[in-house]
């Protein structure tokens, strides 16, 4: 079998990496007393020993440097009900945290309510990758609310799971 020739640009690339599910979270953390975030669909569990988790981040980001100034970073794995959470925190402009309520520690973590679950974490490492760079953050606490499901991002849009099958 030989798989169909295809031009690799980047609406080709953003139509083909839209076929992975994915879930989003929000990294935030407090900065000069303000909440501060972003959201991201390139999250991933990496190891249990240690606690490890990763995603992705665009090196033209003015969010992430700003974060980075954080000893702990909230990391909220948003629910189904998040859908208009995820596109305000993805916003390149105005309030990200307008109409969200928020929860933060004494370290600086920020979390977003409603989320199904909230992870403290550590910033590792920040690996080089094409445009992007890949974090790997260590996780300090955390806390599962299994009653929420999360919200699922595919085909370019915010989804909700199915019913189990």
């Amino acid at each position: 079998m030989t798989l169909a020739t295809t031009q690799l640009d980047h609406s080709v690339l953003r139509s083909a990496f839209a076929q992975f599910p994915s879930g989003v979270v929000a990294l935030c953390a407090e900065i000069d007393g303000k909440p501060m975030g972003m959201a991201a669909s390139s999250f991933v569990a990496v190891s249990m020993d240690p606690p490890l988790v990763a995603f992705c981040v665009q090196h033209t980001s003015t969010t992430w440097p700003k974060l980075t100034t954080s000893a702990r970073i909230g990391i909220s794995v948003l629910g189904e009900l998040h859908d208009g959470a995820a596109r305000t925190l993805a916003a390149k402009t105005g309030n990200r945290f307008e109409g969200l309520d928020v929860v933060t520690t004494e370290d600086g973590a920020v979390f977003i309510e409603g989320a199904s679950m909230w992870l403290d974490a550590t910033v590792t490492e920040q690996v080089p990758a094409g445009d992007h760079a890949i974090v790997l953050m260590a996780i300090n606490e955390l806390e599962v609310k299994a009653d929420v499901a999360p919200i699922v991002f595919h085909g370019s849009k915010f989804r909700r799971l199915a019913v189990d099958l």
